[in-house]
């Protein structure tokens, strides 16, 4: 095998907890995940130089910080077997989205060379390896539901296939994450709702009304742009969502819509305002972790 093709899909956050700050600054959370057919494509090709040559779509991502490159120098320094490569990214997931668009593309990256190079790692060795370039990451190795808690690193698989319809918003603001989570800790009187439990009964009886019904993002309430999200999540609502929420710590906001036709109805009526996307939830088969 000299080239490989890998999709990195995004996620959305359907709860999302924060339940205190750790002493290596860390934060525990508590969060079910939903990857989503939104996703970036991510090409990788033996080259002869010993080099790491990157052509991406978005000019701001083509440097030395990316973190697909910080992987490749993580996996290059450990496997001597690795080569140069060239590594083609186009990416569709927006950034400071709260969809895991950097995390989820580095996942993907660690799958894709474990294959292309046949170094025969295992789940756990590749997801100590995420682990070390980013708290988000190892959920992203998961391309189904998935309660994560810990910083994001303990996993729980939901034993779903639940195909569901969202419209998803990007508003013009960004989010910072860092920020979002300091904002977090100045706030001592916010009650969380801890619907975890009830988005996995959910999830695994395909019951649209309480997922939607359960619903939670705890940075929503703390949020600086708090009257833009909730003006975007009034739009998905008037336009036949059953519910909408922010994702992570900013900035899209997604609808969940009871079927197929209705969410394509908002969608075509939003898109000329918003950037928007019409996505499904994306649940591999049982059994298959990525």
């Amino acid at each position: 095998m000299e080239e490989i093709y890998i999709k990195a899909r995004a996620k959305v956050n359907l709860s999302l907890e924060v339940l205190g700050k750790r002493e290596d600054n860390y934060h525990n959370l508590e969060s079910v995940f939903q990857k989503i057919n939104l996703y970036d494509e991510i090409y990788i090709k033996k080259i002869q130089e010993e080099d790491f040559r990157l052509k991406i779509n978005v000019k701001e991502l083509d440097s030395k910080e990316n973190i697909i490159y910080k992987a490749y120098r993580k996996l290059k320094e450990q496997y001597k077997v690795i080569n140069g490569i060239e590594v083609i990214v186009n990416k569709k997931i927006p950034m400071q989205a709260g969809m895991a668009g950097g995390s989820t593309d580095c996942a993907a990256f660690i799958i894709a060379m474990n294959k292309l190079f046949k170094l025969k790692l295992s789940k756990e060795e590749m997801e100590a390896l995420g682990k070390s370039l980013g708290a988000d990451v190892v959920p992203c190795f998961y391309n189904k539901a998935i309660k994560a808690e810990g910083i994001g690193d303990m996993i729980t698989t939901i034993d779903t296939d639940f195909k569901y319809y969202m419209v998803i918003i990007k508003p013009e603001i960004a989010c910072n994450t860092k920020e979002m989570y300091q904002k977090l800790d100045t706030e001592k009187d916010i009650q969380q709702l801890h619907t975890s439990e009830n988005i996995i009964k959910a999830l695994e009886n395909k019951d649209i009304q309480l997922l939607t019904n359960n619903l939670y993002n705890v940075f929503e309430e703390v949020v600086q742009e708090k009257q833009s999200i909730q003006e975007i999540k009034k739009e998905l609502l008037n336009n036949g969502a059953l519910q909408a929420l922010m994702t992570g710590t900013g900035s899209c906001i997604y609808g969940i819509f009871r079927d197929k036709q209705s969410a394509k109805n908002a969608y075509i009526t939003l898109k000329g305002r918003y950037q928007t996307y019409i996505c499904t939830s994306y649940n591999m088969k049982k059994g298959e972790m990525f």
